[in-house]
């Protein structure tokens, strides 16, 4: 059987999961529909999902079509959530956006949508509770064109919308309004039809014409939209029919390499790793040895591949699959899978190693914005920090983005996050998973630094003030937004081993997670300029003496002083995160919105009336969101509603926010090589 993976997306509350459990019930995988509000879902398995009735983490099912085994992803909609979807998008092999008929487009269904259409990963739309009140095919059908896609086309009509009656009656070829949209979309992205349409336009049949639409869409350039009711069921058999006949079934090379990514990674109830990984080509089998992430191997001890609702054992998972690998300790998300050598199943003689793998497709880099938001975690118990920090350290195994920042001096751990919510789940899962109680400090906005300027340092081997063995020189200059960080030679790769290249290389990375206000450091170019080792040298009785000889701890341990000179003398400009704001508000309360959202910064457009109401979008500091939602349901008597998404980094104008720093702090020179010397023993103790 072909294998399909089918991620399912939306904004939160738009009905993801009931749609996935309507799926399971039509495939026939389940026997009874479990209701989110209920807590007895398929795919929300976590007490806190049940609890709260959201989804929290990606979880995978699978059920049949015919001949195609679709492995469907269900998503979290909340956008505190966005790095579970972030990492389910590098596995897709089509989506199914949902958007709700009552709410309409929202500010996470344009997040998504802008992503699935930038990494063209083929997406279907489907328009559910249309059984609800309040709901209306037309506007939201207008919405989607205006607002994610011109390039889409109604696959049916919905009728009796509001009510239980509601129903979906999918369009033929005898409705002449639906094969003519189709043809006028399909032309718009294919010269070649346009061509045959307009040389004979009887010889394009409606097979033809649902040919070409399946082309089309499984190359991302259009997007049929289905209406339903996964409630009802209403239009879910003719989206499933749509699933079929559609979306692209995965590829691969059954035979060739192994090459795999791993999306998720969670622990069992023995606490042992497992870790979701999808095929891309070749098998993995129980006893393998898997290499990822450089020289880090391990072996897999058991597999598990969905089939059919949930994982069942099995000795292979192939190209194409999703599968649950046990025994890969060290594994992170985001680690692309290749075997390391073919373990000796039979007696003879040993295996020669298998070539090197084809890598996993890499994800385009992260498609989603970083988290904006910060919090010190807290244990009620003082006793707790240290089994705290091994809590935190799992939670970010699974999700990577939780970016621990450990502050060794105050014994304190910062988290990164998205938004409350996902605080407020933090605090719960170490509560009910770990045991620990903990509270947060006041959650702080995360700013960024870019170079402003070009700066150079230099420290000589042997020549003070320089305390390490070590000739180190830099120079920072800044790049394009959105570059990230990019370390280049300009002396010869051969002038000193690469171990220590190597080690300035990582130490120059690691430094800039904190720069001279204390936020992390991006968008610049750090080239080595000058370089200089002693060799390693030994005493006539043969013992290493490494007060003559240079280390790789002593580059490690010079390069943030160099790095840190240099990008004083470049200068930094800090940021700070934006987000662009849909603001809806009784027409009577907006006379009170507006001083508060020019007190937290906010640039609001021209409202607009929309019948009792008043709209207005526009852009507002993230550091006044919070404080935002908190206030709006007492200025509106909760009948506003606000949507927020991320938009871009702009500088800080006024007071320049700074990050309180570590110990490890290579801005002051002195307490820095104070600290070196306690740590490690110095040669210079006067330094």
């Amino acid at each position: 059987m072909r294998t399909l993976n089918l991620g399912i997306l939306a904004h939160v509350d738009a009905g993801k999961t009931s749609l996935t459990e309507r799926l399971l019930h039509s495939a026939g995988v389940i026997d009874e529909i479990g209701r989110v509000d209920d807590g007895n879902t398929q795919t929300d398995s976590l007490a806190l999902e049940r609890q709260r009735g959201i989804t929290i983490k990606s979880a995978v099912v699978s059920f049949a079509i015919d001949d195609v085994t679709v492995n469907l992803i269900d998503t979290p909609g909340h956008p505190d959530f966005i790095a579970e979807v972030e990492r389910v998008l590098s596995v897709l092999d089509g989506a199914v956006l949902v958007v709700s008929a009552v709410e309409g487009v929202q500010a996470q269904t344009r997040v998504l949508m802008r992503t699935l259409r930038r990494l063209r990963i083929p997406t279907l739309i489907f328009v559910n509770k249309i059984d609800r009140s309040g709901a209306h095919d037309g506007r939201v059908l207008r919405s989607i064109s205006e607002k994610l896609t011109p390039a889409v086309i109604p696959m049916g009509s919905a009728g009796g919308l509001g009510t239980r009656e509601a129903h979906y009656a999918p369009y033929t070829a005898a409705d002449t309004g639906f094969t003519s949209g189709l043809v006028d979309l399909l032309a718009d992205h294919s010269d070649a039809f346009l061509a045959a349409y307009v040389d004979d336009e009887t010889a394009v049949g409606y097979g033809q014409l649902r040919g070409e639409l399946a082309s089309q869409t499984r190359q991302a350039l259009v997007h049929p939209v289905f209406l339903g009711s996964a409630v009802t069921g209403a239009g879910v058999d003719s989206l499933i029919a749509g699933i079929r006949e559609l979306l692209p079934a995965a590829e691969g090379d059954a035979d060739g390499p192994v090459s795999g990514t791993v999306f998720k990674v969670e622990r069992g109830s023995a606490g042992e790793k497992i870790a979701y990984v999808r095929m891309f080509s070749g098998a993995v089998r129980t006893r393998d040895r898997l290499r990822f992430r450089g020289d880090d191997e391990g072996k897999v001890t058991a597999i598990s591949v969905f089939d059919r609702g949930s994982a069942v054992r099995r000795a292979s998972v192939g190209a194409g699959q999703i599968g649950k690998l046990w025994g890969l300790g060290a594994v992170r998300i985001g680690d692309a899978i290749g075997l390391s050598r073919t373990p000796a199943r039979t007696a003879g003689p040993a295996p020669a190693p298998a070539p090197a793998p084809a890598p996993a497709p890499a994800p385009e880099g992260q498609h989603f914005a970083p988290p904006t938001l910060e919090t010190v975690v807290v244990p009620c118990r003082p006793a707790d920090k240290g089994a705290l920090h091994l809590a935190l350290t799992q939670l970010a195994e699974q999700d990577p983005l939780i970016n621990l920042r450990q502050d060794d001096m105050r014994r304190e751990v910062s988290v990164s996050l998205y938004g409350e919510v996902q605080k407020e789940v933090v605090q719960a899962t170490l509560a009910d998973d770990f045991g620990i109680d903990v509270t947060f400090r006041e959650t702080t906005t995360i700013c960024m630094e870019r170079p402003i300027g070009t700066g150079t340092a230099v420290e000589i081997i042997d020549k003070d003030p320089n305390p390490f063995l070590a000739t180190v020189g830099l120079r920072v200059d800044p790049a394009p937004a959105g570059s990230g960080v990019e370390f280049r030679l300009e002396v010869e790769l051969g002038s000193m081993p690469f171990s220590l290249m190597k080690a300035v290389e990582d130490t120059v990375k690691e430094t800039l997670y904190q720069g001279i206000y204390g936020w992390e450091v991006t968008d610049c170019t750090v080239t080595m300029t000058h370089s200089g080792y002693w060799p390693r040298q030994s005493h006539a009785h043969g013992t290493f003496d490494k007060s003559m000889s240079s280390t790789a701890g002593d580059f490690r341990n010079l390069t943030p002083l160099v790095l840190m000179s240099a990008l004083q003398e470049a200068g930094t400009r800090v940021y700070e995160p934006v987000h662009r704001f849909h603001l809806e508000v009784p027409a009577d309360t907006f006379g009170p919105v507006l001083p508060v959202l020019a007190r937290l910064r906010a640039v609001p457009q021209a409202p607009a009336m929309r019948g009792p109401s008043y709209v207005v979008e526009g852009e507002i500091p993230a550091a006044g969101v919070h404080e935002l939602e908190q206030q709006l349901p007492a200025l509106t008597r909760g009948e506003g509603v606000l949507e927020c998404a991320f938009d871009r980094y702009q500088p800080v104008t006024g007071t320049i926010p700074t990050r309180r720093r570590t110990d490890h702090d290579p801005l002051n020179r002195r307490e820095y090589l104070l600290r070196v010397v306690r740590r490690v023993g110095g040669r210079r103790e006067d330094a």
